[in-house]
């Protein structure tokens, strides 16, 4: 099962909120998902991020793969840097 890390969209028309969530990657958008790790809001100003790190790490050490959007999201909160050196220090 292919297992991505990406944003949900919530929220009303030209206002949107986005959770993070864990779901394979042939369900819908808005569909199943596995996991919610976090919350996006864009519209703030300054926009408001709030990840739960530890179970955004535990999924990337699983195998899931991220969105691109979240992949920016997770290296602004400093969570990819984590990742690579638990990686590389294996």
């Amino acid at each position: 099962m292919a297992v991505k890390i990406r944003l949900k969209r919530l929220g009303a028309k030209k206002s949107p909120f986005y959770r993070i969530v864990v779901a394979d990657s042939r369900s819908p958008r808005d569909g199943r998902i596995i996991e919610e790790v976090g919350t996006y809001n864009p519209v703030a100003n300054p926009a408001i991020v709030d990840i739960n790190e530890e179970s955004a790490l535990k999924w990337l050490q699983d195998g899931a793969k991220p969105s691109d959007t979240v992949r920016n999201l997770f290296s602004k909160q400093g969570i990819m840097e984590k990742y690579h050196n638990a990686k590389n220090s294996k």
